[in-house]
């Protein structure tokens, strides 16, 4: 495996700063967001798209120094009853992209639609009051599912795959889900990118979780949580607290080892369980923290990981009989 670094977790660095950030502190890639939610700082999607020379200069400056780009990033939603098709162009054109560069991955969620004929994305978590059940139907059938197949369609052509990220306020937004969308649209062009805070905040035991995916991750975001004890007793988990009042809200996005008792101890049984499927790619980390600098937090979860990661290959072999 390896460790590289989310660059938005350093948005407010110029580029060629975040990328030194990730050569000093002895990473081996780097995963740019393009658009959507993220405001793309890093990267200019509109002339990556139309400038071939743009393309080489961006490539450039990450290869001289040393590093790869493991994936982009359109995190966004492409369902979104108003606004989806212009973020579904954001989405095309970073598949587009990706192709030219020659990078195997484009990270995304699975978008959430509406009810049929609302203005806004509407997700549901209960299967009661019965009409739960219809609008899911809907949102499945009658809309992700066509958008989804007609995307694969679109990003197997180009040679990229699409690691989808569960995540709360999303279709697909656990294990369950993100499977139906695989065995539907097919695993030969969508995968899992696993970020395992997004499952632990909805109460997923994570070694389970990557048990149950297999070989369908292919891309891992390292990310943490912590929940905050007196908030979540009284009002479970489910949170609409802005994430700037970290005292107030049931739970937080932490600085990777801050989130558990067992700190390291987690993301080595994390990084051994990943091995045990057979993961070998990249480890990119993402910091979130609203109470933690942003280069401190990297510069820690760096340094927690390159404890616990599992670099070299395994080279057990069976006794001969």
């Amino acid at each position: 495996m390896k460790l590289g670094l989310i660059t938005d977790s350093v948005s407010h660095l110029p580029f060629e700063q975040a990328l030194d950030l990730a050569r000093t502190l002895g990473l081996s890639s780097v995963e740019v967001a393009t658009g959507n939610w993220s405001e793309s700082p890093h990267a200019d999607l509109p002339v990556l798209v139309s400038s071939a020379q743009a393309r080489v200069e961006f490539t450039g400056m990450i290869a001289d120094r040393g590093l790869s780009l493991s994936a982009l990033t359109a995190n966004g939603n492409q369902l979104h009853p108003v606004s989806g098709p212009d973020q579904d162009r954001v989405v095309r054109d970073t598949i587009s992209v990706a192709s030219e560069l020659g990078v195997p991955t484009v990270v995304l969620m699975s978008g959430l639609p509406g009810a049929r004929g609302d203005a806004a994305p509407n997700w549901i978590t209960t299967s009661w009051p019965p009409e739960n059940l219809g609008v899911l139907d809907y949102q499945w059938n009658e809309v992700a599912l066509p958008y989804w197949r007609g995307l694969a369609a679109f990003a197997r052509d180009k040679g990229v795959r699409l690691a989808v990220e569960a995540c709360g306020g999303q279709l697909v937004h656990n294990v369950s889900t993100l499977l139906r969308l695989i065995d539907a649209v097919g695993d030969d062009v969508v995968g899992a990118n696993l970020d395992p805070s997004h499952l632990m905040w909805m109460g997923a035991d994570i070694p389970a979780v990557i048990q149950a995916l297999g070989s369908s991750i292919i891309h891992v975001h390292a990310k943490d949580i912590r929940t905050n004890k007196p908030v979540a007793s009284r009002d479970g988990l489910l949170d609409t607290v802005p994430m700037g009042q970290a005292a107030d809200r049931a739970w937080n996005y932490v600085t990777l080892g801050l989130g558990h008792p067992d700190g390291a101890a987690f993301w080595a049984d994390f990084a051994y369980h990943l091995r045990s499927v057979g993961y070998d790619g990249t480890l990119n980390i993402e910091h979130e923290d609203t109470l933690v600098n942003s280069i401190e937090g990297v510069t820690r979860a760096a340094s927690m990981l390159k404890q616990v990661v599992l670099v070299e290959a395994p080279d057990w072999q069976p006794a001969s009989i």
